[in-house]
């Protein structure tokens, strides 16, 4: 007998009286689902979507962005079974040491832990993921012949890797779910308000809803929201009749430190040496485990030189006549080196030189990616690559997810983001490369040429988010300080936990899947002890 049920099969007006509640059938609400599967009480698991991708659930993510330009909000997420993990890279590693600490040079850092508290459920996300060894140094995946690491000094830069498993959650274990006695899987029941008693400080019902208008309730004495780092707020602020500013929201929180993970190229890397072995730092197979190396400052450096993490991709090979190549040197930025660099030779100086200087400033990536391959490439064979960096973005209160006054086809208020970037983080992405190259001049393996501009900042049109909402439920024992606390139950109610990364502190370098799961593993373990 199957327990996957449609809900608009259900008699309107309906109520489902169960004792625990998931929302949400992406990585972190399956992992739960997985974990409560014949346990000793009851489970219902409400699917906003179907078992496949359907336009006009998809349309529920629809929503406005004010600040940095960002990806349109329902191309974020995928709104069926199996959530965003439905098409994800699969790139797992877990959250480094520094991560977790409070770091002062980063306002609003540190985890209620530390990442030895978090070892055993990053092991037990890693079977989850079904990746390999949980071994992340380039030690446990090097071959000294076929793929050495790069010969940096450890104490300063060091590589890591990321193993890739792009798993379909809801295609891999819907099965497993759908066996279990103790769970009911309702699809299409979309969460429009969690009720409270008059105190507000116990969730007693959750109203729901489909796009037929297929109305029932479900009343439990646990509740968890896993609906993502931008559902996850929205609920929390849609649901307002007991509590004005929304639930957990008593100290303005709810939605604040949106994170992203910031991704963009920065630089060309130049080897000194055209037969270097790379192998490492491409996407290749070991062991049946699909891994690729990268590169980043070393912990200890991070502290002493007070600097942000990120990860630094060595990108495919730049070939004098690659697509990147060809595109560069179509742009407006490289026509107008041209220009310029044309007539220095005659001795003259260009009328238009502002205009020309700005159109480089512009196009600065493609100017480095034509500039500087047509510089070398008739003087070297050197073996050069483009440094991808996917950077962690500091928390900040003021980028945040608000409600605006439009509505969607369930007749809720939609989502208002104002995604913001500091350019302090910029500043210190620069020495961050100032410092690979320096090292990679250092030990004479090549050079960097850095294509970050600190005065324009033009470029920073170019960052882009990885689709990683992350931060709009921030975990911290002071609920002055964070929506959730250290066991990620909402501040204020008794019995309303939130998982997955909206609950991230800080946002770490890397794909937030790995930790979602540990973090759901590990609150699924409390939400047993709770029921037992």
């Amino acid at each position: 007998m199957t327990l996957l049920i449609d809900s608009l099969t259900l008699p309107k007006n309906h109520t489902i009286e169960t004792e625990v509640c998931i929302i949400g059938a992406g990585a972190a609400g399956i992992t739960l689902a997985r974990e409560f599967a014949n346990q000793k009480f009851r489970v219902c698991f409400l699917e906003s979507g179907g078992l496949e991708f359907e336009e006009d659930s998809q349309s529920l993510y629809e929503g406005e962005n004010i600040g940095h330009s960002y990806i349109p909000l329902d191309l974020c997420r995928l709104r069926f079974f199996g959530g965003s993990t439905n098409h994800w890279g699969g790139g797992c590693w877990p959250f480094d040491k520094i991560d977790f600490e409070k770091r002062e040079w980063i306002p609003y850092s540190g985890w209620p832990f530390d990442k030895k508290h978090l070892n055993s459920y990053y092991k037990r996300a890693q079977k989850i993921i079904q990746l390999g060894q949980y071994d992340y140094s380039s030690e446990a995946w090097e071959d000294s012949e076929k793929r050495p690491k790069l010969p940096f000094d450890a104490g300063i830069v060091v590589s890591k890797v990321t193993q890739i498993n792009p798993l379909l959650f809801g295609e891999i274990y819907r099965d497993e779910i759908a066996r279990a006695t103790n769970i009911e899987t309702f699809l299409h029941a979309n969460v429009v308000d969690i009720e409270t008693d008059e105190t507000g400080q116990n969730i007693i019902r959750l109203n729901v809803t489909s796009l037929e208008s297929n109305n029932f309730s479900v009343s439990a004495k646990v509740f968890i929201l896993c609906a993502g780092g931008i559902e996850n707020p929205r609920l929390l602020l849609l649901s307002d009749k007991i509590q004005k500013t929304g639930l957990g929201n008593e100290n303005d929180l709810v939605g604040r430190f949106f994170m992203e993970h910031l991704e963009f190229w920065s630089g060309v890397v130049r080897f000194s040496d055209p037969n270097i072995i790379t192998t490492l730092y491409s996407a290749h197979s070991v062991n049946n485990t699909l891994i690729r190396a990268a590169l980043k400052i070393s912990d200890e450096t991070q502290r002493r030189k007070k600097l942000i993490n990120a990860s630094l991709y060595l990108s495919s090979p730049v070939e004098n006549r690659s697509e990147s190549f060809i595109n560069a040197t179509a742009s407006k930025g490289y026509k107008s080196l041209v220009q310029i660099y044309k007539h220095l030779r005659k001795g003259s100086w260009p009328d238009n030189f502002a205009k020309n200087l700005g159109n480089m400033l512009a196009d600065i990536d493609d100017v480095a990616i034509a500039g500087y391959k047509t510089l070398f490439k008739s003087k070297s064979r050197t073996k050069m690559y483009w440094l991808e960096n996917n950077m962690e973005q500091t928390p900040d209160p003021e980028s945040r997810v608000t409600l605006s006054n439009e509505q969607d086809a369930l007749g809720q208020r939609t989502i208002q983001l104002n995604w913001k970037l500091s350019p302090i983080q910029i500043q210190n992405l620069r020495r961050s490369h100032e410092i690979l190259g320096q090292e990679l001049g250092r030990l004479g393996l090549g050079r960097i040429q850095i294509t970050l501009n600190d005065e324009s900042y033009a470029w920073l049109n170019r960052v882009k988010g990885q689709a990683h909402h992350m931060g709009t439920t921030r975990m911290h024992v002071d609920p002055k300080q964070g929506v959730v606390d250290e066991n990620c139950k909402v501040h204020g109610l008794s019995n309303l936990y939130v998982a997955g990364s909206s609950v991230f502190p800080t946002s770490g370098r890397t794909n937030p899947t790995l930790t979602i799961v540990a973090l759901a593993a590990r609150l699924a373990d409390h939400i047993k002890e709770i029921m037992s």
